[in-house]
């Protein structure tokens, strides 16, 4: 047998909203766990109608809500996130459900109109918003 895989955006409809949009890939993927398939594999968008913004959290939902079948990212975008914060996140993910996480990573499409960071520059301080704390709870 051939193993296959399964790639979803979590499409919104139109006349949809997001929630629905990350129900529907939940239960897409039970569909596809039932049916054989080897692996589940999550697409990071952004600014498009799709709700797969965030891959960490919606693979950790996915592989929450089935059993065995492998459940990964077809590429975080490390432009939009830090290399130490991936490793993190999809530690914690394999610490939960072992042997069934895969991690891809890439680059992203560069943005018309926008240069890329130099790496050798510092960052630009943030700004901080009135009032936050430092220390996460």
């Amino acid at each position: 047998m051939i193993p296959l895989s399964v790639l979803d955006l979590s499409p919104i409809s139109a006349g949809s909203d997001a929630a629905t949009a990350l129900r529907n890939t939940v239960e897409l993927a039970q569909q596809a766990e039932r049916c054989g398939y080897r692996r589940f594999w999550i697409a990071e968008h952004h600014f498009v109608a799709v709700a797969s913004a965030a891959p960490a959290v919606l693979i950790g939902q996915i592989a929450a809500a089935t059993n065995r079948i492998r459940v990964g990212s077809a590429a975080v975008q490390l432009s939009h996130t830090t290399a130490a914060a991936v490793v993190e996140s999809f530690g914690m993910l394999d610490a939960f459900y072992p042997g069934r996480i895969d991690l891809g990573l890439g680059r992203s499409a560069q943005r018309r109109g926008i240069k890329p960071r130099d790496p050798a520059k510092p960052r630009a301080p943030r700004p901080r918003l009135s009032g936050a704390r430092s220390t996460v709870w």
